[in-house]
């Protein structure tokens, strides 16, 4: 079977951006009635106790919650936090490398944080909440919301590794290997798609980090059209996004993918968001911290629906400290327009990345500085006067370095999503 039906078959999806208009910053208790577009600041990628992460999940949202974060997915490994579940005291402190437990019930107190057995004779478990729990202590209405979710990781039949977070999920959705990373990726695909129609929630599926482990190429990326998301930056250290001499940074492979999957496979670009993938709460560890990376998502409700159909409509962008006010995309006149907020005196330079389709790779259409950059296409897409662009996208850096430090790159950045491409 041709590869572009193989992998494209049943999941084509139009999905048109939508004019960048500008929003209000949030506010807490917002009333549902008042409905105004505004910036919601979110991690859909985070691990606790569940998982391999280092600390209890109401921990975990908290943090997130009181360091001005609206939404949070807790997206442990094939599992979903849910039912009944001791874990011993000991085995908790020794993976976070402090007492996790003392400064559990430090901050909860013995009402909330639930022991049995005995600390003297090594007996003393702790109960993990579940989600559901986890709520009723941190969530609050226009102000911080919990999104159920899961990562599902695995290997291919080849060996090469696949994680992909499914966000706002009903049930658990068990790993499908296949013969590849890209029948894997189908097969993971049709499992959530599945679930998505049966229990009618809005869900997205994006890929994690693909350079972990030179896991996923480019090339995989472009070929699997239905999977419309990936992780352009992955906060933790040493998972390879910024590349080596072999392997494309993961902002480069952005481009080599959108280019195949539009050219080759006639098919719509990748969206790219940034994530945390925190797992090191406590301060002690360095590789996989919280607050290095999240989405900023233009939507007029604090909801998983709204959330989630706003990113698929690509109201959305990625950074890991630059603030945008605003993007607008004018279609008449193609011209992209950032507005970026200022902070001290930090300088800004906005290079807007534009991709052809006789290239193979992205260049760099323009670099201006300042906080009201903006780039416009020359003609439309398909004419032969034009430029050629099959789209531009923006990728701003900042002199200012992020609150929480990255080995992988020293200053703040913010990513917007490809425009000009749907006419």
């Amino acid at each position: 079977m041709n590869s572009r039906v193989l992998f494209a078959s049943g999941f084509a999806v139009l999905l048109l951006l939508a004019a960048g208009r500008s929003a209000q910053p949030p506010q807490a208790g917002a009333d549902p009635a008042a409905g105004s577009l505004r910036w919601w600041k979110g991690n859909l990628h985070t691990h606790t106790f569940w998982s391999d992460g280092d600390d209890f999940p109401d921990m975990v949202a908290d943090w997130y919650r009181t360091h001005g974060y609206h939404f949070l997915a807790l997206s442990d490994h094939n599992v979903l936090s849910r039912g009944e579940r001791w874990a011993q005291a000991r085995a908790l402190n020794r993976r976070a490398g402090v007492d996790a437990v003392a400064k559990y019930r430090k901050r909860f107190g013995d009402t909330w944080v639930e022991l049995r057995g005995h600390e003297q004779e090594g007996t003393l478990e702790v109960r993990l909440k579940p989600l559901d729990e986890v709520r009723t202590l941190v969530e609050e209405r226009g102000r911080f919301l919990m999104i159920e979710s899961e990562e599902i990781t695995g290997n291919a039949a080849d060996g090469r590794a696949l994680h992909m977070n499914a966000t706002n999920i009903g049930e658990l959705i068990p790993f499908v290997p296949g013969a590849t990373v890209r029948d894997t990726m189908v097969r993971n695909l049709v499992a959530v798609e599945e679930q998505s129609r049966r229990t009618g929630r809005d869900t997205l599926l994006h890929v994690n980090h693909p350079n972990y482990k030179w896991g996923v190429t480019a090339l995989d990326l472009a070929a699997v059209l239905p999977e419309r998301f990936f992780e352009v930056w992955n906060g933790v250290d040493n998972d390879n996004d910024p590349g080596d001499s072999e392997h494309p940074d993961t902002d480069r492979m952005w481009d080599i993918a959108n280019i195949t999957r539009m050219t080759r496979y006639h098919g719509q670009p990748l969206f790219g968001l940034a994530t945390d993938d925190s797992h090191d709460h406590h301060g002690n560890k360095s590789r996989a911290l919280p607050g290095r990376a999240w989405i900023m998502v233009r939507a007029r409700y604090l909801t998983p629906e709204s959330l989630v159909r706003a990113i698929r409509a690509g109201e959305f962008y990625a950074s890991t400290g630059v603030v945008m006010d605003d993007i607008q995309f004018d279609r008449a006149r193609r011209t992209l327009s950032l507005r970026i907020q200022p902070s001290g005196d930090e300088q800004f330079v906005t290079r807007f990345i534009g991709a052809r389709g006789n290239s193979k790779e992205g260049e760099v259409l323009a670099e201006v500085k300042g906080t009201t950059p903006s780039y416009t296409m020359s003609a439309p897409r398909g004419t032969a006067s034009g430029d050629g662009l099959l789209y531009v996208r923006a990728v701003v850096t900042s002199t200012g370095k992020p609150a929480v430090p990255s080995a992988e790159h020293p200053n703040k950045r913010a990513w917007s999503q490809p425009f000009g491409w749907a006419e």
